[in-house]
Order: structure tokens, then sequence, then C-alpha cells
């Protein structure tokens, strides 16, 4: 969609656009607004607010403008816009595949592995990705005020001793402003045996402008902190997401990115190598690449395990080291993430363990 249209329509300028503040407060969140940009009628207009109503709608307008078909053959319009299977043929399809509340003992504090937990600082997202497993938590009211949940999250991350990594999550953790990021890092670095922080954040492909200089300078004061992101296709590297990566990579911050393997998004061995080359280029390495959890909402996201392994067995030998992720099916429990790149005997038997996780949700 035409960036110049977008900006005249909200009556703002080129300045505008590179606020962060301004891209959150002006996002997309309603069928008729997609109208509007889009210049065509939604299909089925009922079904999506019906689908709205229950997973919501929220595209930045730097995110909406990479979308270059209306339709889901984009890779932008895809993951962005809703879609009627999110609410349709759901029933019997868990909304925590993971099981991840089972490891909370605080509010929105997961403890799933011995080692590392991850904070759910906010529910709240720049861009709402349709593909989330989360999306258990778009609707669902937080009844804690931040300070109370940050309070109970240090308390517990001070009084376990074996968690050396605390993962801030969400949501998104950027969307909170830099003192209130700070305050939670500044916290959980009084704590002794907490030797490394990571944060996990879609901004620098849905709102690349929030990664700015004080934010980077911030960041940097509680190294070793190691940032993951997501890219899922090559059209969202642009120069925008580019120069966010590289002001965190001048900060000393590792800039890694976890996608998900997204049906009719990036489940061929060209579209998906074309993205691995794109990362490799602005420095930022291919961590995981995650079978879609079948998740309430997701299910249409899910390609074919088998077919996918062909896939990136394919993408093994023709390219670089330094491009490869590790491809995982992440599991209930602390089984945890099964790497399914290299089907050893011993990960078959890994996986034969968990076979029912592939079967029922095919």
């Amino acid at each position: 969609m035409n960036k110049n249209f977008i900006l005249s329509s909200f009556k703002a300028s080129a300045k505008d656009w590179l606020d962060w503040r301004w891209q959150f407060k002006n996002r997309v969140t309603r069928i008729n607004q997609l109208e509007y940009f889009s210049g065509k009628p939604a299909l089925q207009k009922e079904t999506l607010t019906a689908v709205t109503a229950v997973y919501p709608l929220a595209i930045t307008p730097y995110y909406l403008s990479l979308i270059q078909s209306y339709n889901e053959n984009d890779p932008i319009f895809a993951q962005c816009v809703p879609n009627q299977r999110e609410i349709y043929f759901s029933e019997g399809i868990p909304e925590d595949p993971l099981k991840e509340d089972m490891h909370m003992l605080v509010p929105k504090l997961i403890h799933r592995y011995p080692d590392r937990c991850l904070a759910i600082v906010t529910e709240t997202c720049a861009t709402y990705c349709r593909h989330c497993n989360r999306k258990r938590f778009w609707l669902r009211p937080n009844h804690l005020s931040l300070k109370n949940r940050f309070q109970k999250m240090v308390r517990y991350i001070s009084e376990s001793p074996q968690i050396r990594e605390v993962i801030i999550s969400g949501g998104d953790p950027l969307i909170l402003d830099d003192h209130t990021l700070e305050q939670f890092l500044a916290s959980l670095r009084t704590i002794p045996h907490i030797e490394v922080l990571r944060i996990g954040s879609r901004v620098p492909v849905v709102m690349p402008m929030r990664i700015t200089r004080d934010l980077c300078r911030m960041l940097k004061r509680y190294r070793p902190l190691w940032f993951n992101t997501q890219f899922n296709h090559s059209n969202e590297i642009t120069p925008e997401s580019k120069r966010a990566c590289n002001m965190l990579q001048e900060a000393g911050i590792p800039v890694s990115n976890q996608s998900v393997l997204l049906k009719g998004v990036n489940d061929s061995p060209e579209v998906m190598k074309h993205l691995l080359y794109g990362l490799q280029k602005i420095s930022v390495r291919p961590y995981y690449l995650f079978h879609c959890d079948p998740a309430k909402g997701c299910m249409h996201f899910r390609t074919d395990a088998r077919s996918s392994i062909a896939m990136m067995e394919k993408i093994w030998r023709q390219c670089s080291g330094l491009c490869l992720p590790q491809y995982v099916l992440d599991v209930p429990g602390s089984a945890g993430k099964i790497p399914l790149n290299m089907m050893s005997g011993a990960i078959k038997n890994d996986l034969k363990q968990h076979q029912h996780f592939f079967d029922k949700f095919k």
C-alpha cells in the first residue's frame, strides 16, 4: 500500500512517520480502515468483524505500507489481516498448546526450563500477528498493575537461584517506554545469579522506528543482553528494518531471528532461501525456524511436517552454515524444542514420544 497515501489519509508528515509513538497511536484496528486504504471492499466483512471480536486487529501504518497485494497471497497481508479461518474449525484446538499457563507460578512469568524463565511484561503488540501462539491473551484483561507484575516477577526470580537467564517477552516488550523497560531491566540486574538478559520483540519488523539511539544507549547498559526478533519473509527486510537491527548491533547487542514456518508465506525453498540470505546480509543470525504451533486461531498456517523437513533438507544442501536456522518443533513441558534439522535415530525417538502432537494437529 502506498506510504504517501497512508500519510495523507492521516494528515501526517514524514516526521510523524518516523515517530514510533505516532505509529503505535495510529494503528489500523478496524476492517473499514483496511477497505479505505486498499480501495477494495473486504470480502465477507461480517465474518471478518466476527474474527476481530475474538482476535483483535492492529497493524502499524509502516507495516501496512509493506502490503503489495490486497489478498492472502501477499506474505505481509497474510500475517496481519484477519482471516475467517481463525475462528472456523477450531473445536478441540488448544489455546495454549505449549501449556505455558501450567508453568506460571506467578502471573505471566513462565518457568518452563530450570535455568531460564520468560517474563510476559505486556499482552499488547504493535501489530497483531495472525499466527501468534499467544492470541489467547489479546482480549484477556490484566488485573495486575505493571508495578505489581514486575515486583512479583522479580521476587520469584530472586528466590530461584537456578535461573541464570531471563527472557523479556510479551506481547511485545518494546511497546513499553524506555523508562519503564529500564526499571525492569535494572531490577533484574540487581539479582546476583542473573547472568544474561534476552529481549524478544518484533518491532524491528513491524515498527522499526521504535529502535532509537536513546533506546540503544539504555539497552547497552544491561549487557550481556541478546535480542531476538522475527522476520518471516524477505519483503520485511527494508532499509528501515535494516537500520533498526544495525543500531542494536552497533550498541554491542547481538540480533538473532526466530522465524515461524507459515503456509503460503514462507513454505517454499526459494522464498525461505531468499529470507535467509537477506538476514545474513544485514548480519542478523537465523537462529530458529519454528514449526507453527497448533494453537487455536493459527491452524491454517500449519504446514505438513514431513514436506517441510524435505524443504529444509534441500536448503541445508545449498546454503552456507551461517544462513541456516535450527528447524524445531516446540512441544509442551521441559522436552521443549525438538530439532528437525537432522533426523538422527535419537531425534526420531524423541519425535516418536510426541507423535500425537504432530498427528492430532495436522
